[in-house]
């Protein structure tokens, strides 16, 4: 910023070669600003934290700054050495402002002569000027969603409306450029810039009151940038011309029109408004859920704590119901009520409890749901006695029940077509040892063997006979009785078994989000190969590597196999294995997916799972993208106390973990707070890795878990992985 006597005692047009996110604040604050000031800008000569010389400057522009001048006037350009034409075309101008309003003094780079020496002539010299559309996402970062460029001839202005829309590739190619690396080039620079933009908004937005910003809520979503392609030491680089949202969206459009009517081999065009509709939708669902009322059954363990800022991130009024008086969470939510509910022999005799205790309290709830296995049921019964939104109680038993949800699969033959039973696994329940003889004969071996209502993969072995059989039912009936044995497992329903049919393939995850019997939302992830003979889960990617046609099996099985079991509405976790003939069914989670699922799917797409199982609880459908973009890849690897037990306590300790989380080159979700070793363990910590490419993330953990310790003989990471191709 200068002033008028700055102006007049000469002001100097050096270029600066600041960076963008010096330049854009500049062109922006005059919109807040509260007096008129004449504002000096100059061009970015900095992308990528690398310096960049411009060439020769040799014009300045200068041109009114406010939306009352948003196409009403044209630049005044005036050589760089001629200061008297400049200040005084800035005096009278100024008299034209009004308040919040400024007069804009621009250095003018040249455009980019194009092509390059060495490659062929195009015909007349041609310049490009691109439009980047970019939104703010989810977790408030920047995303390019969409370039369109104008092509014209160098010696005349390129305008937004005075020329053709073309996609970048296109229009590079028309001036000669195109190679897909220089393309490639191009087009990573402009993205960084775009967004670079965006970011300097938003943290110039963070500074400002609510009142300066228009409102409590107001802030910019979205935002259009010119750039101009000129030459620095014999590179392309993009100089930011202007902020034009508006006329960037029309360009967008105008370009996307070219696919209304689609015709055989073309490719469908993606809108450049859709992270911005995604953005407005997820504004919206924070603004219906913002002061609901929410009974929560189940305040869950260590690895659940984000739901406690997430609930305060929401603004949700949440009442908990848990068996623990000393709970953590006790003390962050509206009101608690200490209840057993372990109990589940009496789930109806104390929903109607719970009930009484909610109505005498005086609570008026939006929705009620739980996240905890514990009490799924329990949850499903209270929401019919309070006359709120639920899944029918049976369902939700049924669901919850493995060997129930696999028999009964196996009996829905359809219609509709292709039918549940064609997901399902035999499998026998065992509730003594005499069960186990009559199982070991129904039942294919070698099979699996597992609790009825367990969790997180404990006390699952691979049986190959009938004598491993007898040996791990004996042991998990001595070890596992009640619930203090392993809190957390649904030992509260007893320690009752099923064998079940081992099924060769690759295993998967699919978590759904349901309203009113409709798939709103599907995302697969892929889980590396078990230390056999047990089931604890190794590693994961997400999203899926596998094939179109394989993940929308995948979905479908995990649908199909929901609505096949009456659950209708909610948040859920279907685990599959992927065979030859097609998907099977492992089980069904009937709540939102546990362990890393919830941090990663948010990361990669910008939903919450938690949040949709909230609005589903209300009764409100989620507003979800129909086809979800992930925003890179992730794969990660879990570590077990009982195999990293050195490490942890060296060079990978929760300290060492966090410190490298922070700086964004991993992504840790601790799961158990303490360092406790045991025969039926769960994992302590998923550690993982992002990459623009399933291969690069891979590549990345597996470097890290040997640099970390986390790698070794008796836990080969590079062989947990291998499946992840």
């Amino acid at each position: 910023m200068v002033t008028k006597a700055c102006w007049e005692a000469g002001a100097n047009f050096e270029p600066c070669h600041c960076p963008l996110s010096v330049l854009v604040p500049c062109l922006l604050t005059s919109v807040y600003s509260l007096a008129p000031v004449v504002r000096v800008s100059q061009p970015a000569g900095a992308w990528g934290g690398e310096e960049v010389p411009f060439p020769s400057l040799l014009q300045v522009a200068v041109k009114l700054s406010g939306w009352r001048w948003r196409g009403r006037q044209a630049l005044r350009l005036y050589p760089r050495a001629e200061l008297g034409p400049v200040v005084d075309t800035v005096l009278a101008l100024l008299e034209k402002l009004e308040e919040e309003e400024s007069v804009l003094v621009e250095a003018v780079c040249p455009p980019a002569r194009l092509p390059f020496p060495g490659s062929p002539s195009p015909g007349p010299e041609l310049a490009l000027r691109i439009c980047a559309v970019v939104c703010r996402t989810q977790g408030d970062r920047p995303l390019l969603s969409k370039m369109v460029c104008g092509v014209g001839r160098v010696d005349r202005p390129l305008r937004h409306q005075s020329s053709l829309p073309q996609t970048l590739e296109v229009a590079l190619a028309q001036c000669g450029l195109g190679e897909a690396s220089q393309v490639a080039v191009v087009r990573q620079r402009v993205k960084a810039a775009a967004e670079a933009a965006l970011a300097a908004v938003q943290a110039l937005e963070a500074g400002l009151s609510a009142e300066q910003r228009g409102g409590r809520q107001a802030r910019t979503d979205f935002l259009g940038v010119d750039f101009a392609l000129t030459v620095a030491g014999r590179a392309l680089t993009p100089v930011a011309l202007e902020l034009n949202g508006g006329l960037c969206l029309e360009a967008c459009g105008a370009l996307e029109g070219l696919w209304a009517a689609p015709r055989p081999g073309l490719a469908a065009e993606e809108a450049a408004a859709a992270p911005l509709v995604e953005t407005m939708l997820r504004r919206s669902a924070r603004y219906l859920m913002e002061g609901k009322q929410l009974l929560l059954l189940g305040a869950g363990g260590f690895s659940k704590k984000f739901v406690w800022e997430a609930a305060r991130d929401y603004g949700l009024k949440v009442h908990l119901v848990d068996s623990d008086p000393n709970h953590f969470a006790s003390q962050l939510v509206q009101t608690f009520i200490h209840f057993n509910v372990t109990e589940h022999q009496r789930d109806e005799e104390n929903a109607r409890v719970l009930a009484e205790l909610v109505r005498a309290r005086g609570l008026q709830l939006d929705g009620c749901f739980s996240y905890w296995d514990d009490c799924l049921v329990l949850t499903a019964l209270l929401c019919q006695e309070l006359g709120l939104p639920s899944n029918p109680p049976a369902a939700m038993h049924l669901a919850k029940q493995k060997s129930r949800t696999q028999l009964h699969l196996l009996s829905r033959h359809g219609p509709p077509w292709p039918a549940p039973s064609l997901y399902a696994v035999p499998c026998c329940p065992l509730e003594s040892e005499a069960d186990v003889d009559r199982a070991a004969r129904q039942v294919p071996l070698p099979g699996v063997m597992k609790l009825e209502f367990g969790a997180g993969a404990v006390g699952v072995r691979l049986v190959e006979d009938a004598s491993q059989c007898h040996e791990h039912f004996s042991r998990i009936s001595r070890d596992l009785q009640v619930e203090a044995d392993h809190p957390g497992i649904g030992l509260g329903w007893g320690n009752a078994m099923l064998l079940m049919e081992f099924i060769e393939g690759t295993e998967h995850d699919v978590d759904l989000v349901l309203f009113g019997g409709q798939l709103l939302a599907a995302f697969v992830s892929d889980n590396g190969p078990t230390r056999l003979p047990g089931f604890t889960e190794t590693a994961a990617c997400m999203p899926t590597g596998l094939a179109p046609e394989q993940e929308a099996q995948l979905v479908q099985a995990a649908f199909r196999c929901c609505l096949g079991c009456g659950l209708l509405d909610g948040v859920f976790n279907v685990e599959l294995k992927l065979t030859g003939a097609g998907p099977r069914l492992i089980e069904i989670n009937p709540r939102m997916g546990g362990f890393y699922l919830r941090d990663w799917i948010l990361e990669l797409y910008g939903v919450d799972l938690l949040l949709a199982a909230a609005m589903v609880a209300c009764g409100l459908r989620p507003a979800l993208p129909a086809r979800p973009r992930a925003r890179g890849h992730l794969v990660g690897v879990m570590c077990l106390v009982s195999q990293h037990l050195q490490a942890l306590r060296s060079t990978a300790s929760r300290e060492t973990l966090k410190a490298l989380h922070d700086q964004g080159l991993l992504r840790l979700n601790l799961l158990e707070e303490a360092l406790v070793p045991g025969e039926y363990e769960e994992p302590y910590c998923s550690v993982a890795c992002a990459g623009p490419s399933l291969a690069e993330a891979r590549l990345r953990l597996l470097g890290l878990c040997q640099g970390l310790g986390i790698d070794g003989p008796h836990y080969p990471v590079a062989y947990f992985l291998s499946h992840f191709k």
